[in-house]
């Protein structure tokens, strides 16, 4: 079995838990209320403005004989950049305070995530990284493809509100193709084990973020 398969494999249940929350069950149909929408897309700022400084860090750290990962990290931040930009002017499209959410805190869930995967980059192995790309591309390339278009019609609101997601709809499904080649390369035991450890981990804070956003007019459990 190839390692990316091994992958999906090994964090089969974490998927499934997060796919069968109420919330994205209701997404992936079409049916979330704007303060749903608005609280995802502040949530997704707090860790999309720390995709590039955790892929420099994480290409910093590589080591020598990763150095063809190094250039498919390289490649990978040139993709990202300037991403949460795309998000503040989405929450703005939607009416929201995007000034209040970049000056605002992330969730504890969100917080935690990234806490860890710096952690993870600076005191354990940095291709642990590659356990978060699984996580949130494979998301967004679920949400964007099977939701955004229902969300977007059931709220009424411009394609201008939908930038981040249409974008990592078809960006991530090609993210996602090379995503596999890498780790399919990828044969060293411990960088394995790394990869699917952080999986693991950001499947369940991810799934913690979505717990605490508000659904069907309910308060958030943790602050946006």
């Amino acid at each position: 079995m190839s390692f990316f398969d091994t992958l999906q494999e090994a964090t089969h249940q974490e998927r499934s838990t997060l796919f069968n929350l109420p919330i994205i069950v209701d997404a992936l149909e079409g049916k979330v209320s704007l303060e749903s929408y608005r609280a995802f897309l502040a949530q997704a700022y707090y860790h999309v403005r720390h995709t590039v400084p955790l892929m420099m860090a994480c290409g910093a750290r590589l080591p020598s004989r990763l150095e063809w990962l190094r250039e498919a990290v390289c490649e990978y931040i040139e993709d990202e950049y300037g991403h949460e930009q795309w998000v503040l002017d989405d929450i703005q499209a939607c009416g929201g305070d995007k000034e209040a959410v970049r000056g605002g805190q992330p969730s504890l869930a969100i917080e935690l995530m990234v806490s860890f995967l710096y952690d993870l980059i600076a005191r354990g192995n940095p291709v642990g990284l590659f356990g978060m790309v699984n996580v949130l591309e494979g998301t967004s390339i679920a949400l964007a493809t099977h939701a955004a278009g229902s969300i977007r019609e059931r709220l009424a609101l411009p394609q201008s509100a939908f930038s981040y997601l249409d974008s990592h709809g078809s960006l991530d499904i090609e993210h996602m193709q090379t995503y596999r080649r890498l780790m399919n390369k990828l044969d060293d035991p411990g960088d394995q084990a790394a990869v699917i450890h952080a999986s693991k981990v950001v499947y369940r804070l991810y799934a913690d973020m979505f717990r605490g956003l508000p659904h069907d007019g309910e308060n958030p459990h943790a602050s946006v």
